[in-house]
């Protein structure tokens, strides 16, 4: 399986120590969103996490962990979303400079099979203009182009606490998607980037751009350098193609203070959640009521049995030689 790090917070940017000393323990522990007194309980074993997926603003602090997660025989593939926006919108991430630096180094680290560039979500004011998006997205495509092979965008997505939190947010004009399409799969095909959207129910094949899962097969097989099991897609809204995973976040946890975040409610709220947070928790935030029900999550390795395989792994390996000390693509011996 897949162990997401995750979709409801920063774990990579905010709570690594947290992380690791769960992977020490061998398990953690992951509160249900939606059935407040539902705990599961996620064994980290190699045996049965395939990968860890992060998604991350910042993955600086993951940095120091690498080869320990190596070592340990686990694998890693890291989504960073890296935008043009500021400290207007997003208030606790670092300058975009200092992130594609990061992602460089982390790429030298994983290979660019195991790093995927976000540029999302894609939205407009009267800062952020469609020329500023396509200068910026040009400028960010030529420094990482060499150590991703893919960059995922969407359009901001209009929720109903937007307005109140940022009541001037509209949704992007179709017009504007076109001329925002047009120019972003120009600069893409420049710089051999495939271009993907991320939970967009539209399709921009004429743009030359794919519309799949940001979790699927073969992004999944590249990074493993092995081929899966059958898997049915498991989509989290509309839109949606990725492979089932279980997430270890928890909502009102990220500190970062993004104006358009769909996982916060409250930012102030997510702050002092984050300063009440324990490293040493099996939660990444609160703590186990004698009310709960802690349950065993089903776990199985979603990896195709090597006697089963019929990939050519030469073809998936990195297209970036080692450098020294690099750490390679994991794969699993059986």
């Amino acid at each position: 399986m897949f162990i997401n790090a995750s979709t409801r917070t920063d774990i990579a940017s905010r709570y690594s120590e947290w992380l690791m000393n769960r992977v020490h323990e061998g398990y953690v522990l992951s509160r249900s969103p939606y059935a407040p007194h539902k705990v599961y309980r996620y064994r980290l074993h190699p045996d049965v996490v395939d990968c860890f997926i992060f998604c991350t603003k910042n993955p600086a602090p993951m940095l120091p962990y690498i080869e320990e997660l190596r070592r340990r025989g686990f694998a890693a593939l890291f989504y960073v979303t890296i935008t043009s926006y500021g400290k207007d919108m997003e208030p606790g991430v670092p300058d975009y400079h200092e992130v594609m630096e990061t992602f460089r180094k982390l790429s030298m680290l994983i290979g660019k099979n195991n790093i995927c560039w976000r540029y999302d979500p894609i939205l407009l004011t009267e800062k952020y203009t469609i020329p500023h998006h396509l200068t910026c997205f040009e400028e960010m495509a030529k420094e990482l182009s060499p150590y991703t092979n893919i960059c995922i965008f969407s359009f901001v997505e209009i929720y109903q606490k937007f307005a109140s939190s940022f009541p001037s947010l509209r949704a992007v004009s179709e017009p504007d998607k076109k001329t925002l399409l047009t120019g972003m799969a120009k600069t893409a095909a420049k710089y051999s980037l495939r271009l993907q959207t991320c939970g967009d129910t539209h399709d921009y094949a004429l743009y030359g751009i794919s519309r799949s899962g940001c979790i699927s097969v073969p992004i999944m097989e590249k990074a493993l350098g092995r081929e899966l099991q059958p898997i049915k897609p498991h989509p989290s809204r509309k839109g949606c193609g990725c492979l089932p995973s279980g997430d270890i976040g928890a909502y009102d946890t990220c500190p970062n203070g993004c104006k358009y975040c769909y996982a916060t409610k409250d930012h102030a709220l997510a702050a002092a959640n984050c300063q009440k947070h324990s490293p040493l928790s099996p939660l990444i935030f609160g703590k186990i009521h004698p009310e709960d029900e802690i349950v065993e999550a089903s776990q199985k390795s979603f990896l195709l049995p090597f006697e089963q395989l019929h990939l050519d792994l030469s073809a998936i390996s990195p297209a970036l030689p080692p450098a020294a000390g690099q750490i390679q693509p994991y794969i699993r011996p059986q």
